[in-house]
């Protein structure tokens, strides 16, 4: 069930991520085209902006759930089974920890910027900070499924990069 979960967020993410990226350089190339042979659109800039910042969390999300984080793991691969196990479990409860922290200061900083309007599209700021707390959870829940999988099972089902 865990690992349906995670089938379902990564299905939902992909194509989002995606369509951000399109998005992304549409509004990219209208920017550039207005410039050159119009009058500048002015909400261009701010929406690439947005774009930017919500496709760089959501892909961190499955950037995070993959294993394709930056991670030097020569000295946990280089220990013997239960204590990589017990390892890996400690960094995953770390990151847990700090994804919670993240998840509660990203709520706060949203709620403190919910009364700020941006500049062009006037669109309130907490729907462009509602990322990070959004994003935080997801990857929290990421790895908390990863510390079940390798309680139950001694190792994760997820892909690990190539060790360093």
């Amino acid at each position: 069930m865990l690992q349906r979960t995670e089938r379902f967020l990564d299905a939902i993410i992909q194509p989002v991520v995606f369509a951000g990226m399109a998005a992304l350089i549409g509004v990219i190339t209208l920017q550039i085209v207005s410039r050159v042979l119009f009058t500048a659109v002015g909400w261009t800039e701010e929406v690439a902006r947005f774009l930017l910042v919500w496709i760089t969390f959501l892909a961190g999300t499955l950037a995070f759930q993959r294993g394709r984080h930056i991670a030097v793991t020569f000295a946990v691969d280089a220990l013997p089974g239960r204590l990589r196990q017990i390892a890996r479990i400690a960094a995953l409860l770390i990151v847990l920890a700090f994804m919670i922290a993240l998840i509660v200061i990203g709520y706060r900083y949203m709620q403190v910027q919910s009364f700020q309007k941006s500049a062009s599209l006037r669109l309130s700021m907490t729907y462009v900070y509602a990322v990070m707390p959004i994003c935080a959870a997801i990857m929290a829940w990421y790895a908390l499924v990863d510390i079940i999988e390798l309680l139950i099972n001694g190792e994760t089902t997820q892909p690990q990069e190539e060790s360093l």
